[in-house]
């Protein structure tokens, strides 16, 4: 997720994804660091068998750096366009 700006990243993982960007959107959560960013666009996803998979592949973008992180946007979704529509 990011802002309009693409100004910050955030990294998730959840077994309802429709519903979680949902949430982000709506700032279901309004003290949540997605909220206080306006962290509002899906640029990146994907999907795994078990939520063990899920959480290591998680675990990997977070400790990588932010190059790396736009790397991985980028090589899916050059334009950083808002994905959530195509759920």
């Amino acid at each position: 997720m990011t802002n309009k700006n693409n100004s910050v990243l955030y990294t998730g993982v959840t077994s309802d994804l429709k519903d979680r960007i949902k949430q982000h959107k709506l700032k279901k959560h309004p003290d949540s660091f997605s909220a206080k960013y306006n962290l509002n666009k899906l640029v990146y996803f994907e999907e795994f068998d078990t939520i063990g998979e899920a959480i290591k592949k998680e675990k990997a973008i977070k400790g990588g750096s932010r190059k790396r992180k736009m790397d991985l946007i980028n090589s899916t979704n050059p334009g950083w366009r808002d994905l959530s529509e195509f759920l």
